[in-house]
């Protein structure tokens, strides 16, 4: 029988580790040629290691959160019906020739002369300290500060617990052994405190949001702008492009207010093209980007990922419609690719409905601009004579304060709601 050596393969795109986010067998299973022996993830995306063979597993390295280096050993499968190792197996290393040692000569330290001590004088026996009684209702227990506040906080009669402590002092060991037999006093309506504390290691998806935040939160000094923006005219619009028959329209995908923004966004960039960058803070280099690479923040199961619709300039309402959904399905679907999931120039962040009245989107590092969308409501607005029922939206913008004055991002923002109550302004050539 030989042994198959499973080495982490090169993911692509220069990557020199990944994230081992799942094992699919353990020591001692049998697997299937192409069976799915692990999945580990790189930037947003996650790659299934498949088995090259069928056989028993012998050697598993590695646990679920560790970075692992492109070409690690991961795996060793014992394989039947081989009898020479596979050219994936590495060559063993031949034992070194054995080297004939003397044996050495055992040395006996000579015993020491008898010297007569005294006996060591007998130990006093400490009588075992009976733990006190429990104190009766007037009595008021004794106990530091840091003790009583953790039993108010646990909902704990202190003279229901038996002290062990000097003069009846009750330990943070004689509360800990008090809540562990179940002890505890009612709160409320006969309700009990949940003292339970369960630890949810961060790996996987989770864990490169938290660093992508943390990365941008630590480096770029965000400005947020608020403007409210009348969407009657562009959701009349959306509408009646829905409704549509069917003939030649027939393979248009249903529109949402995002095809409409990011064809703003489009035209409201080619205004102020220093929107559309990467700001390079190591070297001190601002990158302006022809091609308008809008990411489009999506909830998955996993977590917040951002598929790109890449050159939404060249992409008329319904191709950034039909883009969107197919980029949304795949990131649900966790099919996304790893190219699908990067080398956005700027981002939309949306909630629909749970979008809230106003939010303080985090810029994509190293982007220099997010635009936020928070939820469609019919509120009352002022005509100048009278208030009337609009359909309102906000859009919440954050900014990288460094390279984009408050006044530009104004000037953006403003371009973008103009566009927006008046949409026929997106379909203008210019």
């Amino acid at each position: 029988m030989a042994e198959r050596i499973i080495k982490l393969p090169d993911v692509g795109e220069g990557v020199a580790e990944a994230e081992l986010v799942e094992w699919h067998v353990q020591v001692g299973d049998v697997v299937q040629e192409d069976m799915v022996l692990a999945a580990v993830m790189t930037g947003k995306a996650t790659v299934e290691i498949p088995s090259p063979v069928e056989g028993k597993v012998t050697f598993r390295h590695g646990e679920v959160g560790d970075v692992i280096a492109t070409g690690t050993v991961i795996l060793k499968i014992k394989v039947a019906g081989e009898d020479a190792p596979d050219e994936h197996d590495e060559p063993e290393s031949k034992p070194e020739p054995a080297v004939a040692v003397e044996p050495m000569q055992e040395r006996v330290a000579p015993e020491p002369a008898a010297v007569e001590t005294p006996p060591p004088p007998p130990k006093p026996v400490e009588k075992p300290r009976a733990p006190a009684a429990p104190r009766t209702e007037g009595d008021r227990p004794l106990a530091s500060p840091a003790v009583r506040l953790r039993a108010r906080e646990a909902g704990v009669d202190l003279r229901q617990v038996t002290p062990t402590g000097p003069a009846g002092r009750i330990t943070h060991e004689d509360l800990d052994a008090f809540l562990e037999r179940g002890g505890g006093k009612a709160v409320g309506a006969g309700l009990q405190p949940n003292t339970n504390v369960q630890e949810v290691k961060v790996v996987g998806l989770r864990r490169r949001i938290a660093q992508k935040m943390a990365l941008a939160k630590s480096r770029i000094p965000h400005i947020t702008y608020v403007e409210e923006v009348d969407m009657t005219a562009l959701e009349e619009l959306r509408a009646r492009l829905n409704a549509q028959p069917g003939g030649a329209q027939k393979d248009r995908p249903k529109l949402t207010i995002l095809p409409f923004l990011m064809r703003a966004m489009v035209k409201a960039i080619g205004e102020q093209p220093g929107i559309n960058a990467h700001f390079d803070d190591e070297a001190g280099v601002i990158r302006q980007f022809g091609a308008v690479h809008i990411g489009v923040a999506a909830q998955t199961p996993a977590g917040l990922v951002v598929p790109v619709v890449r050159h939404a300039e060249a992409r008329d309402i319904f191709d950034c419609a039909r883009e969107v959904a197919r980029l949304s399905d795949a990131a649900k679907n966790g099919t996304a690719q790893s190219e699908e999931l990067s080398g956005s120039t700027i981002t939309i962040s949306s909630l629909g409905a749970m979008g809230g009245i106003v939010s303080t989107p985090v810029i994509n590092h190293p982007e220099v601009a997010i635009v936020g969308v928070n939820k469609l409501a019919i509120r009352p607005h002022w005509d100048g004579t009278q208030f009337v029922p609009r359909k309102m939206i906000n859009l919440s913008s954050s900014f990288d304060h460094r390279v984009i004055d408050g006044w530009d991002a104004a000037v953006f923002v403003q371009r973008l709601k103009t566009l927006l109550e008046t949409p026929a302004l997106i379909f203008v050539e210019e």
